[in-house]
Formats: structure tokens, sequence, C-alpha cells
């Protein structure tokens, strides 16, 4: 097999809102992968090193989200616009049931959809991120490192919190910074993430919750019908093991692993036992 490259898996997918970028690779049951958020973030960076190991048994696509800088803008909220664009995305490539892995915010996103529409995904994976905090007080210190960022933008409080998303802090090279960087600073990109992560969005966001009379996603876990695998950092700095207490109580087809010395990116910091545990699951009879 060829050495799978960012120029030789990505694609475009053209719909009647904007193109949609995403990268494919391999044959197979169809296996969609959803990104997380964070200044630079996209599909690509997020599953890089897992793609080569998945695209054996499964045919990969790593859709990029609108508002991150790779697929077509968006003026909404980068997370109202996320499920709009999985429904386009899987409608224009005719695909009807996949499995599904979602990091942080995809695995948000995954959730959200999987109770909507029961029948969408035949298996899911998550990365940390769903629930809420019980033991924790909220939003961790990820969180807060990255409103610090998207608020005033400086290197310096880039490279803070990347470090946060990680146990170990030597995965944070000088050059990921500037990969991060050039991407996180780019106009429309930092417009988008001030919508979803600046200290003003955050609290409108968080008072409008608590006055709406419709339940948060993760008491409604318990709609999720497809089997479900919750994989977790133990030191999660940006959302707390503890979060994990949730989906793993409610989820009525739900198991939880959680991987020792990791932090938030479980797909990249434990990417060998986290790709065995995945594919595990996913090819289970």
């Amino acid at each position: 097999m060829s050495e799978l490259t960012h120029d030789n898996t990505l694609r475009e997918l053209r719909t009647d809102d904007g193109v949609l970028r995403y990268h494919e690779a391999g044959d197979g049951p169809p296996l969609l992968l959803l990104h997380g958020s964070g200044p630079g973030v996209t599909g690509w960076r997020n599953y890089r090193g897992n793609l080569a190991k998945l695209s054996e048994q499964f045919h990969c696509f790593v859709l990029e989200f609108p508002g991150f800088g790779v697929s077509d803008p968006t003026d909404e909220h980068p997370m109202a616009a996320a499920p709009v664009a999985v429904r386009r995305f899987l409608r224009g490539l005719g695909l009807d049931r996949v499995d599904v892995i979602g990091n942080s915010m995809g695995g948000i996103v995954a959730a959200n959809l999987a109770i909507a529409q029961p029948d969408l995904f035949r298996r899911t994976v998550t990365i940390g991120g769903i629930g809420r905090n019980l033991l924790t007080p909220g939003p961790g210190e990820g969180i807060n490192l990255l409103m610090d960022f998207t608020d005033n933008p400086t290197r310096e409080r880039l490279a803070d919190w990347l470090h946060s998303m990680v146990y170990d802090r030597s995965l944070i090279t000088e050059e990921l910074i500037e990969e991060r960087w050039a991407q996180a600073t780019e106009p429309k990109t930092l417009e988008a993430a001030r919508r979803m992560y600046g200290r003003a969005a955050m609290s409108a966001t968080m008072a409008a919750a608590a006055s709406s009379d419709k339940p948060p996603y993760w008491a409604m876990l318990h709609k999720i019908t497809a089997p479900t695998l919750v994989t977790w950092g133990r030191d999660d700095r940006v959302s707390p093991v503890d979060m994990a207490l949730i989906p793993m109580r409610t989820l009525p087809h739900g198991e939880l692993h959680v991987f020792p010395n990791c932090g938030h990116w479980v797909m990249i910091e434990q990417r060998s036992a986290w790709e065995n545990a995945v594919l595990a699951f996913l090819t289970r009879v």
C-alpha cells in the first residue's frame, strides 16, 4: 500500500451549502471520523497517525467541519453547523449507515446525531469530551486556556493550551505549534472560533442552556441504541475523566476504556493501544 499523505487522500464534495473537504482511504465498511475543536485543528491533524491502521479494515472518511479553515466557512456557530454538515456529507456520498469515531466536539456531534437518528450509526466510538463534570469544576483547565487564546491569540497562549492537551509534553513540538498557529490565526477561522470559545460567547451559551426547557444532550444518552465505545485519557485536563461517569452509566450498550498516562488526544498519545481497542470493538461479532 502506498503511503497515505495529506494530498493523496484529500477530496472535495460540492454541496448546496458550500464545499466540504475530507480525506478518504481504505476499503471495506464505511467509517466516518469527526474531529475535535480548538486552535488550528483539522480532521487530518487529529487522525493522520491512525488512518493507515484503520484503513486496513475500513473505508475511512475524515470530514473537515465548516468553520475550521479547510471546508468552506460558515456564518453559523461551528457546533450548530457540524451536524448539518455531517448529514449533507453522508447524503452527498450516498452513505445511509456508517460506523463513526468522534474526538471531543466530534463525539458530541456524533452523540447528538445518534440521539436524533438512531439508525444513522451502526457503532459509535467517542474520544473524551462527552458527558459533564461531576467531581471536578467546569469548564476544565484546557477549556479556560482555550478561551484565553481565543480572546487574545499569542504563541505563548497557544503553546499553553496545546500542553494542556497531552500528558507527555514532548509531543508539543515547535513544528506543531507553528502548524497550529498559522491556521488558528487565519481571520475567518479565528472569527468562527470566537463564536464558539470567546469568553462572552461561552457565557452566553451556558446562560442559554441554563434557561432552556430542552434537556442537554448528556441527559438523553439513554436514547442512543448503537453499541458505543467511550475512550478517555486518565490524565485529561480538558475534559476530566469524571465526565465519563454519565455516559458509562446511561448508554444502553456503552462501554468505557480509560488509557493511563494519557491526556485529551488519546488517538495520538496512546495510538497503538487505542487503535487496537477501537478495531476490536468495531469488528466484534
